[in-house]
């Protein structure tokens, strides 16, 4: 199995904003997420500092270029943007345990 991990930065004053949202998630959204073949996704939240982490049952690949096509993925993100900002430095694994 695949994984994959996004950090993003909280903008100021929108870290209870953030924790509603997640946990009001739009289903559509839970459903979209598990069609792309992600699962035990974990958000962390340091401060204003945001980790995801998930593993992909299809690849990372086909997770990626299923949530870049699907017109849910971009309403939330869309939805999400005066909250945080995604920064997309590719990540550099330093040790896994298996």
């Amino acid at each position: 199995m695949e994984k994959m991990t996004w950090r993003a930065v909280l903008r100021e004053g929108k870290r209870e904003e953030y924790i509603r949202r997640h946990n009001e998630i739009w289903p559509k959204m839970v459903r979209e997420l598990k069609a792309a073949g992600i699962c035990n996704y974990t958000i962390w939240l340091e401060g204003d500092q945001l980790f995801g982490y998930y593993e992909c049952e299809k690849g990372v690949e086909y997770a990626l270029r299923y949530q870049n096509e699907s017109p849910v993925v971009a309403e939330w993100e869309e939805s999400m943007k005066p909250i945080m900002e995604m920064k997309q430095e590719k990540p550099v694994k330093v040790f896994e345990l298996d």
